[in-house]
């Protein structure tokens, strides 16, 4: 057999997954066992302070224990390798000397003086006469692989026995090549159960104790011959020596905590399973989970054994648990998924044509062919239609399925009855395992939501009628972030959003002092796996920007750009859309029209874009159309600060004009600073003074005139028009600038210091307001054909401008339904605070719309 341990897990990251014949058919284990059985994996061998700590964990007040070994780590491989240079005729003395050393060096390091160093100096003896067999050129026969491969259970059993007490402690050991006997199987290495417990009978009347270390992996044929029982051979032989002794129980010690939800590589969120049933860790087991193998688990599905996968590094987590029916307990927090796996490494293949339509034997003969060239299929997926089929293959079989499936298919291909076959690499199959899915309506809705709001393309799709499994291919350059957003889907991970702000201004240091403060909150008021993880991953003003791999805390994210890098968009939004996580979003707090005009090639991209910047929704009309086509199939577009800061303004005329009604008119406060200074200019004070006040508290931008030109309400009035469908710009907006023209093109020091030039003729309209016995108020106004203008003005006394806070914006929808008792939408408007307000309310409201439960 050529090389059977070549495949084998060392120490398999979690155990693999036997289990043991048990009486009790509840999950949990019972409170008094009669027999426990363990195993460890190579990790949990690897030198003696592992040994020691493997020894300590036996010792679990059972009245019987059997223990199953793998070889120390690296150890299998070594073997090979001396294997493989023998038959090469190359110098393997080297290697086997310090494999000797290896094994010498941690028996005294475990035990000192009372380490089996004869017993060790034997088997090192054999292995070195084994390999002198060998004979260079004529390769390596199967027993002698055989036993030279399974060398390194029989010298961990020994190391282990030892530590144990060995036989003055009443522990025996069993070398399985006594007693397991197998043979080939159509499947796999198949147990001859009649013939295994016949000779383990004639071992135990020579070995009556209790306890026994048994060597994993290694076995003899039917004609007595040794032999392995390859891949993951050691978990296997836990599950069958858990039979044959009897065992009420099953534990396999690996190097973490259990069953994991996903792999933890490619899902850090992965969350460790406390209960899987043998169908659900069977699934997860053929899917990639390492921690499992289908093959060990036979045994424990046909006896009903509940096996418990632990960390022997961390024996106080309690595991996950696998049995026949885990029940409700076995249900993740109310989600029907238990796990998400991914098989990489695979490749489409279609065969397609209007003439297979209706033909019987069709699928027969293409599966045929692929068993004839020894092709494995691991997903098939057809059409009701019947004019493809479609299964998925190793990629490094791909050519050889194709070339097979031609041939089979040549005539009907030259006869055009089939167009040919289609072979697509580099695809991944993502699968989602749970009992909780049987009969449950919606879940493949979730989870093509999921992956769809991910932007990652389903090449195809598979479900059993056992409604256990879905599977999907996918593109290999999609399957990490599908991978994320399936888990997140079904609440197995918090709901990551990666997310980059740029300018961080006033506003942008608000929102990120908010960040700091609620984000933790998401996270601990959730339950287990279903929190909002807003990970702030970049940051940029209009010079450099600072990247950060994993996250950066809000908090101190201003200060890391001291020093950072030169500004690069382009690098700065492929950063945010990191591949490894499911969802990704730019915040722009930077009031910028350059940064504007990459909104639709985010959006495209599928990064999530809010924003209080203004230019993007007044600004150049094609480019408003472009952003809005791209929201459309792309990321999503929020921009609610726009208008009025952290009231729902743009919500609220969306409600109206999606539930059927008609605009008549739009009239109101839209600047919270102008509404400050109108509300308390009154003469007592210059109204220059009232500016450079409103400066100070930071009500205004850094230059004033950018308030006092209109050109802001003007922006906002723009978007409103254009959200109701007016194709409006800034251009046919009537603006009345408030500062006088020659204080307009000086630079901002100048300004400042001549200030008091506004003084006059606001005070000469100030006094003309109250000779016709009203008030100031900086309006604006769109009306039912579309006219739009922003000024000055003197309201009728019952407006409600009049009547307002002293920094409320105020905005007055007239429409059918509202014809003369406008619809107001009143609150603060000005301040960084209430307008960072409106964009965190902009990033929960499209976290939500992802499946959050913020």
């Amino acid at each position: 057999m050529p090389h059977p341990a070549s495949n084998k897990h060392q120490d398999a990251a979690p155990g693999d997954a036997p289990s043991p014949p048990r009486v009790a058919d509840a999950p949990p284990l019972r409170h008094h066992v009669q027999c426990q059985a363990h195993k460890f994996g190579g990790s949990s061998l690897a030198d003696a302070e592992r040994i020691r700590a493997a020894a300590d964990l036996v010792d679990d007040g059972a009245p019987a224990r059997v223990v199953v070994v793998s070889a120390m780590h690296g150890v299998t491989d070594a073997l090979i390798g001396l294997a493989d240079l023998a038959a090469r005729g190359e110098d393997w003395m080297p290697g086997w000397s310090a494999l000797r050393a290896r094994h010498f060096d941690t028996a005294r390091n475990l035990l000192g003086a009372a380490a089996p160093e004869a017993a060790l100096a034997a088997d090192f003896d054999a292995l070195h006469a084994r390999l002198v067999d060998i004979r260079p050129r004529c390769g390596v026969d199967a027993d002698h692989a055989a036993w030279v491969h399974g060398m390194g259970e029989v010298l961990s059993s020994r190391l282990l026995h030892a530590a144990l007490g060995g036989d003055a402690a009443g522990w025996s050991r069993l070398d399985a090549r006594e007693v397991l006997v197998v043979h080939p199987g159509e499947l796999g290495v198949a147990v001859d159960w009649e013939a295994s417990r016949a000779l383990l009978r004639k071992w135990r009347a020579h070995h009556p104790g209790n306890d026994v270390v048994v060597t994993g992996f290694v076995a003899r044929s039917a004609s007595g011959q040794p032999t392995t029982l390859g891949r993951n051979g050691s978990d296997h032989s836990a599950a069958i020596f858990s039979v044959l002794f009897q065992a009420d129980a099953l534990t396999i010690w690996t190097d973490v905590d259990g069953v994991l939800s996903a792999d933890p590589r490619l899902v850090p969120d992965a969350v460790c399973l406390p209960m899987l049933s043998y169908a659900e860790a069977c699934e997860l087991a053929y899917f990639g989970a390492k921690v499992l193998h289908p093959q060990t688990m036979a045994p424990a599905i046909s006896h009903e054994l509940p096996v418990r996968i632990r960390n022997a590094r961390n024996p106080r987590a309690p595991g996950t648990l696998i049995s026949a029916t885990p029940g409700e307990r076995g249900q993740s927090r109310g989600t029907p998924v238990k796990g998400v796996s991914l098989v990489e490494g695979l490749a489409v293949l279609e065969l397609s044509g209007a003439g297979l339509i209706g033909v019987p034997g069709t699928a027969e003969r293409m599966f045929s062919a692929l068993r004839q060239a020894g092709v494995s299929v691991i997903m098939i997926s057809q059409g009701s239609s019947e004019h493809s089929i479609c299964s998925v293959v190793n990629q490094a079989q791909a050519d050889a399925a194709r070339d097979a499936v031609e041939a089979a298919f040549a005539e009907a291909i030259g006869d055009g009855q089939a167009q040919g076959i289609a072979l697509t690499p580099d695809i991944c199959v993502l699968a989602v395992v749970g009992d909780g899915m049987v009969g449950v309506p919606g879940v493949a809705a979730r989870l093509l939501g999921g992956l769809a709001q991910s932007r990652v393309n389903v090449r195809a799709i598979a479900q059993g009628a056992g409604e256990r499994n879905i599977s999907v291919a996918v593109a290999a350059a999609d399957a990490q972030r599908g991978l994320r957003a399936a888990h997140a889907a079904f609440w197995l991970s918090p709901q990551t959003l990666s997310i980059g702000l740029i300018g961080p201004g006033n506003v942008g240091r608000a929102l990120l002092e908010q960040l700091a403060g609620a984000a933790p909150r998401f996270m601990a008021d959730a339950l287990p796996g279903q929190g909002l993880d807003l990970r702030l991953r970049a940051v940029a003003n209009s010079r450099v920007m600072h990247l950060h791999d994993k996250a950066l805390d809000p908090a101190t994210a201003v200060e890391s750009l001291a020093g950072a890098e030169t500004l690069d968009l382009d690098r700065f939004a492929a950063h945010v859309r990191a591949e490894h996580l499911p969802h990704a979003m730019i915040v722009d707090c930077s009031g910028s029209d350059a940064v504007a005009d990459r909104y639709a090639d985010w959006l495209d991209a599928g990064i999530h874009v809010v924003t209080p910047n203004k230019h993007a929704g007044s600004g150049d009309w094609r480019r408003f159309q472009a952003i809005r086509a791209a929201s459309r199939h792309g990321g999503r577009f929020r921009y609610e600060a726009t208008v009025g800061a952290g009231l729902p303004v743009v919500q609220t005329l969306r409600n109206l004009l999606d539930t059927g009604d008609a605009l008549h008119g739009i009239e109101g406060v839209f600047s919270g600073t102008l509404a400050w200074l109108f509300n308390k200019f009154d003469g007592t004070a210059p109204f220059s003074q009232l500016v450079l006040e409103a400066r100070a508290m930071g009500f205004t931008e850094p230059d004033p005139r950018d308030d006092l030109s209109g050109t802001d309400v003007a922006r906002k009035l723009v978007i409103l028009a254009r959200e109701a469908g007016r194709e409006l710009s800034l251009d046919d907006v009537s603006v009345e600038n408030l500062v006088p023209a020659p204080l307009r093109d000086v630079g901002l020091a100048e300004f400042l210091d001549r200030i008091a030039e506004l003084d006059p003729p606001m005070q000469a309209r100030l006094d003309a307001a109250r000779v016709a016995g009203g008030q100031l108020r900086y309006l604006a106004r769109l009306d039912r054909e579309g006219r739009a203008s922003v000024a000055l003005t003197v309201p009728d006394p019952s407006h409600a401008s009049l009547h307002g806070q002293l920094t409320d914006n105020l905005i007055q929808f007239r429409t059918a339904r509202y014809p003369d008792n406008p619809l107001v939408v009143q609150g603060p408007g000005a301040g960084p605070d209430v307008t960072a307000a409106g964009v965190f309310g902009d990033i929960l409201a499209i976290a939500q719309t992802l499946g959050a439960r913020a």
